[in-house]
């Protein structure tokens, strides 16, 4: 036999349920805005019924139900969606900053345009046949000298620029990494925090939020993984313990970055150039990552001439900024253009000064450089230290193949300015070039591949094309990013209509408990007293 006073508790049981539903609603409510919030939601389960089973139970026809109470509050989340997405984070890291690195060297060298190298290098050559049919000209001999200096001036500001920038570049991989490790640590001290709640039994939604929020800000940088790890203790079933974060090198070899409360630390390794300082400016050569169990160690991840770690913001950044593969050599965008563009320089320079040398000036001078490359022991550098000879004036530009006199080049000779306006256009592979207008076979000595103008088109044509792969996979990237995030959010966000809603039907249960205590109370005003009164 039950008690008489059995329906009470039922129905309050339903009221302390339904109240606390509606808290958790409210709190959706009010979190509906707050960035990386996910919905909650109170799981239900019905109370142990009456009587449990043994040989002293009450005769009634069956186990009779006691009510409901509320088992947990839960976050609606997907960790699929999670893991996917931040997948598609890391790719879409690498590739936007990947374009964002050549969308600036492109607004450096500006091509095609009336301002770039082309369009100087162009002008030089037009001013060289002005003086070609008039090298007795004292204006054109001045246009030349000025459209030499502009050449060799438009080499300076793209190669400072383009160290500019790539010192910009530089100082952001610092404050990323700076970002990385305050992440790193932040994600260890919330998984403490997590440790000493869960084992009570409770599930710490707003730190799991938290967290998460923190490792989808982590996925960008490179591919994290993700390992959840129980709290122990009287853990709920569904809590979802602790993190450990690790990356894995092209080897397969795996480093935790965060395991528990312990978290390590990423810093980068420069080249032998670098001096200790940061950005360093030999280039990177490794990561020095000490991991969550403390050992310390130089990683190297620049197998094979590439950065073999997941694609991510920082790999995008040392393949930006540049680094230095196992061989030694300078890898990376900007590198790999200020290399080319100081083999271009040194090569039009050295070539246009053994033209030059070979033909006299309007004085009678012969043996001068038009260009002054005397800094250099090689090419590296040439694109920021090429400048006009100090030495030398308008009448010593060499625009004549033969003398009039020992002192006095032939009036009206131009025909070793039509040689140097060629220089564009030798073929450098070649070996030898032979030049016009001698009356004895002269000759000058090349190296390389095409002629200066196809080797200044090939750089253009290839940074366009990484450019454009670039953007490209920026904006796919971007849109997998964004879908997934979409369904990500149909899933955890809050929905205001669907909170509503829930609202309105956590309210009528209460309502419908609430009337339920009110027949209880009124069969039980009939029992007390409204029986036994028959012979009143």
């Amino acid at each position: 036999m039950t008690s008489t006073f059995f329906g009470l508790e039922t129905a309050k049981r339903g009221m302390n349920t339904q109240q606390n539903a509606l808290f958790v609603t409210g709190q959706n409510i009010s979190n509906a805005n707050t960035l990386g919030y996910t919905r909650q939601r109170i799981n239900f389960e019905a109370t142990s019924p009456y009587p449990h089973g043994g040989m002293s139970r009450p005769q009634i026809p069956g186990q009779m139900g006691t009510g409901v109470k509320a088992g947990s509050i839960q976050r609606v989340r997907d960790s699929f969606l999670d893991q996917q997405y931040r997948g598609e984070n890391s790719k879409l890291g690498y590739w936007s900053t990947r374009s964002d690195a050549l969308s600036k060297m492109e607004d450096i060298l500006n091509e095609p345009s009336d301002s770039g190298l082309s369009a100087a290098m162009n002008q030089f050559w037009q001013s060289l046949q002005d003086l070609s049919t008039g090298p007795e000209n004292d204006g054109a001999r001045a246009v030349v000298l000025q459209r030499g200096q502009a050449v060799a001036e438009t080499f300076n500001y793209l190669s400072n620029s383009i160290k500019d920038n790539q010192q910009y570049i530089g100082n952001e991989l610092d404050v990323s990494i700076t970002d990385i490790n305050s992440i790193l640590k932040q994600i260890g001290e919330i998984n403490q925090q997590i440790s000493k709640v869960e084992p009570s039994g409770y599930l710490p939604n707003d730190l799991y939020d938290e967290r998460d929020r923190l490792v989808d800000q982590l996925s960008n940088y490179f591919n994290v993984q993700v390992e959840p790890k129980s709290s122990g203790g009287n853990s709920s079933p569904i809590a979802e313990g602790v993190y450990d974060i690790k990356i894995t090198d092209s080897n397969g070899n795996d480093y935790y970055l965060v395991k528990g409360s312990n978290y390590g630390n990423m810093g980068i390794t420069g080249g032998t150039g670098s001096s200790g300082n940061f950005p360093p400016a030999d280039g990177v050569t490794s990561l020095n990552i000490t991991d969550a169990d403390n050992n310390s160690q130089n990683v190297n991840f620049f197998d094979n001439g590439q950065v073999n770690i997941g694609q991510g913001k920082l790999r995008g950044l040392i393949e930006s900024y540049g680094y230095k593969d196992n061989s030694g050599n300078s890898k990376g965008i900007y590198p790999e253009m200020l290399d080319q563009l100081d083999q271009l320089a040194y090569t039009f320079g050295t070539v246009f000064n053994q033209v030059h040398q070979k033909g006299y000036g309007k004085n009678g001078e012969t043996g001068n450089d038009f260009f002054d490359l005397s800094s250099l022991s090689d090419y590296h550098g040439a694109a920021g230290a090429i400048k006009i000879n100090s030495s030398l004036s308008k009448d010593m530009i060499a625009a004549s193949t033969a003398l009039k006199s020992p002192t006095e080049s032939e009036t009206g000779n131009g025909s070793n300015a039509i040689n140097l306006g060629n220089v564009l256009s030798f073929d450098l592979s070649k070996g030898t070039i032979t030049l016009e207008g001698f009356s004895t076979p002269t000759t000058i000595t090349v190296s390389g591949s095409g002629t200066i103008t196809s080797n200044y088109q090939a750089i253009i044509g290839k940074l366009g094309v990484d450019a454009q792969q670039a953007n490209r996979l920026t904006a796919n990237s971007q849109s997998l990013t964004q879908s997934v995030d979409q369904n990500r959010q149909s899933v955890s966000s809050v929905s205001l209509d669907e909170e509503m809603i829930n609202m309105i039907k956590f309210q009528q249960a209460y309502n419908a408990s609430a009337r339920n205590i009110t027949i209880v109370d009124e069969m039980l005003d009939k029992i007390i007293n409204g029986l036994g009164t028959g012979g009143r």
